[in-house]
């Protein structure tokens, strides 16, 4: 007869098995609840010293850091600000005030190391614990957030070995005083340092598109200031030389009633009940200004072309750097002229900008760029026959693709020794209907293009100032004459032969630099799939 006292019984004699935990597993549970305990216990401890003062120490320092108020122009503070550039050990020992950016900072026991940036110059800091420093201090300099920009007073020190990851190698900062000018969110979409990593170094590097999603800290890499410095020094150079030679700087409409290029490469856009279109190029206006007997024009802005092109050297905006000059009895007069110019910015941009150049192959590792004096010129059909010579079939007619321009490029560099040519006397038919027809040739004009490392960086011609002429060119190409009458008309009271061309301000800088992407070398890149930022 089966127990009924009995409850670990069942029918059938099975023995059921017991659900109570064992002496053992009871004394682990005990064990594993007093170590989380005392883990809760200490990161308890640790937080309420975070939000008590370091040791419970006075802060003798409090009046030497921290945060400033929001700066509204509330008064004027007369104090020297030094650049970054200019602390040298011919400054050592003098106490200094310098405003910058955090680049980074790092904690060590009782001092705290960090990099402060300015473009391209950096300087090492050091804050440390002593007699005018606090713990509290400190601690508060290792906590700024990373871009932050901050006030320090320091003593220029030398150092006993060069710092070779600054610009600034032989002199560091010993930081008396440091504020928040303006703190950084903690949490940066792109770390500046990361931005900055020279193609070879073997961590991940930011790629493309996150770089100009987050332009404006991409932009303040020291390769991307060098960069932009050494465009405006282009531009610089650019009008620098054309001004000297009797060149008037002028400013084109960029909204116009056609095509100025024609075709169908354009932006169209409401203009109050009718339509208009943005530039394609300043080129009638140029011309209209040398008919208004203004000699010699130059131009710098916004281009606009409205081509789906995705690749490593289009953009649907960008800076044009056109000129137009009268000649007097041969386009050849304007080549010269825009050659010399060619070589004067060479020169200026090797001679002037020797840093920023170094800063930018730092990075992006290129050969130096070569070019000859005078500028090495061909004519198309030599260029044909280089390339036929070495397997690229072409047509007498046809117009050099992309990967025909590079293989010539090369062609000509391993000659000719010079990364900079000019083409002359393409296929009229591959040209824009105001271009001059070869007086000796029907099938060539009297145009011309420019290559940079196998890239084509300028294109232009003489243009048909004869109204007559240019209007059976215009028909030929299909383009409405009412919409270009003014154009046209303005060829009716006597227009001087002229030529000029167009140059692409990114398309000089990114192949002068041996750069891959012309995206590198626009400030806020626009092409067919990028409006933002």
């Amino acid at each position: 007869m089966m127990s009924t006292g009995d409850s670990n019984s069942i029918p059938g004699g099975q023995q059921q098995e017991s659900t109570e935990p064992s002496k053992k597993a009871l004394k682990k549970q005990q064990k594993e609840a007093e170590k989380a305990a005392k883990k809760a216990a200490y990161k308890e401890q640790n937080k309420k010293a975070d939000q008590q003062p370091v040791d419970n120490e006075e802060d003798f320092s409090k009046d030497f850091y921290g945060n400033l108020p929001l700066i509204q122009s509330s008064e004027k503070i007369n104090r020297k600000i030094i650049d970054v550039k200019d602390l040298t050990p011919q400054i050592a020992d003098t106490k200094v005030w310098i405003r910058a950016r955090l680049q980074t900072s790092r904690s060590k026991g009782k001092q705290c190391f960090f990099v402060l940036r300015q473009r391209y110059w950096t300087v090492q800091g050091l804050i440390a614990v002593g007699k005018e420093t606090s713990k509290q201090m400190v601690k508060f300099a290792a906590s700024i957030n990373k871009e932050s920009i901050i006030d320090i007073e320091a003593y220029v020190r030398t150092v006993p070995s060069k710092i070779e990851s600054c610009s600034q190698q032989d002199v560091e900062l010993h930081t008396i005083q440091i504020w928040v000018v303006s703190s950084a969110a903690p949490q940066l979409p792109v770390l500046v340092e990361d931005a900055a990593r020279p193609e070879t170094d073997e961590f991940a590097k930011v790629n493309q598109d996150t770089r100009l999603d987050n332009r404006v800290i991409d932009l303040r890499t020291c390769t991307s200031q060098a960069i932009f410095k050494l465009q405006a020094g282009l531009c610089a150079l650019f009008r620098d030389f054309l001004t000297k030679n009797g060149f008037v700087e002028i400013h084109t409409p960029k909204i116009i009633s056609a095509a100025s290029e024609g075709g169908a490469n354009v932006f169209e856009v409401t203009y109050f009940k009718t339509s208009a279109y943005l530039a394609q190029s300043p080129q009638l206006y140029k011309q209209m200004a040398i008919c208004s007997d203004f000699d010699k024009v130059f131009t710098v802005g916004s281009v606009f072309r409205a081509e789906d092109s995705n690749t490593h050297r289009h953009l649907t905006e960008f800076v044009g750097l056109d000129l137009e000059m009268a000649f007097k009895y041969h386009y050849h007069e304007v080549i010269d002229q825009i050659g010399d110019l060619f070589v004067a910015i060479f020169k200026g941009l090797r001679d002037n900008f020797a840093e920023e150049i170094a800063t930018v192959h730092k990075q992006f590792p290129a050969e130096p760029f070569k070019f000859l004096e005078p500028s090495l010129r061909l004519e198309f059909p030599e260029a044909v026959q280089m390339l036929r010579n070495n397997g690229i079939e072409i047509g007498d007619e046809d117009d050099l693709s992309t990967p025909s321009e590079k293989f010539l490029g090369k062609l000509v560099k391993a000659k000719y020794d010079t990364d900079f040519f000019i083409l002359d006397k393409y296929p009229l038919a591959v040209r824009p209907f105001y271009t001059m027809p070869d007086p000796h040739n029907k099938k060539a004009s009297n145009s011309y293009d420019m290559f940079m490392r196998g890239e084509e960086i300028l294109s232009g011609a003489q243009r048909i100032h004869d109204p007559d002429l240019l209007t059976e060119r215009a028909k030929e190409h299909g383009i409405d004459l009412e919409k270009i009458k003014a154009y046209i008309d303005s060829f009716r009271y006597g227009a001087p032969p002229h030529a000029g061309g167009g140059i692409g301000c990114e398309r000089v800088t990114m192949l002068y630099l041996g750069l891959d992407n012309i995206r590198k070398t626009s400030l806020y890149p626009r092409d067919p799939k990028r409006l933002t930022p």
